[in-house]
């Protein structure tokens, strides 16, 4: 390959691996650690991707879920990295009346519905 289509090429590979591994969870210091650069330079030339990264992994296992939403492979798995990643969570609200001004609501967690 000649320099003019390697330099392309070489970025493309580093724009899709930087993209990857924020997807991944690494932090902008792991990233260039691995890559063998500055932490600064790395936000400066990679900042969409480092942006884009988890964004974009957290829509494919998403979209992963929900094409396995009718069978039970790796549901778990999804379920997990979409409670942590993607700020996903169970909530169970509870209202009661009674004389009070205001209403109460109760979140509950999964150990919490065990107990009951």
């Amino acid at each position: 390959m000649s320099p003019d289509i390697e330099a392309p090429l070489e970025n493309r590979r580093l724009s899709s691996r930087v993209e990857a591994l924020a997807g991944f969870g690494l932090s902008t210091a792991d990233i260039a650690c691995v890559l063998a650069t500055d932490e600064q330079d790395l936000k400066a030339i990679y900042a969409h991707e480092l942006e884009s990264g988890a964004i974009k992994a957290n829509a494919r296992v998403a979209e992963s879920l929900y094409r396995k939403s009718e069978g039970r492979e790796a549901v778990t798995a999804a379920i997990f990295w979409l409670k942590t990643r993607a700020r996903w969570k169970e909530t169970s609200v509870h209202e009661v009346e009674g004389k009070l001004d205001t209403s109460v609501t109760f979140v509950t967690t999964h150990e919490d519905m065990k107990l009951l």
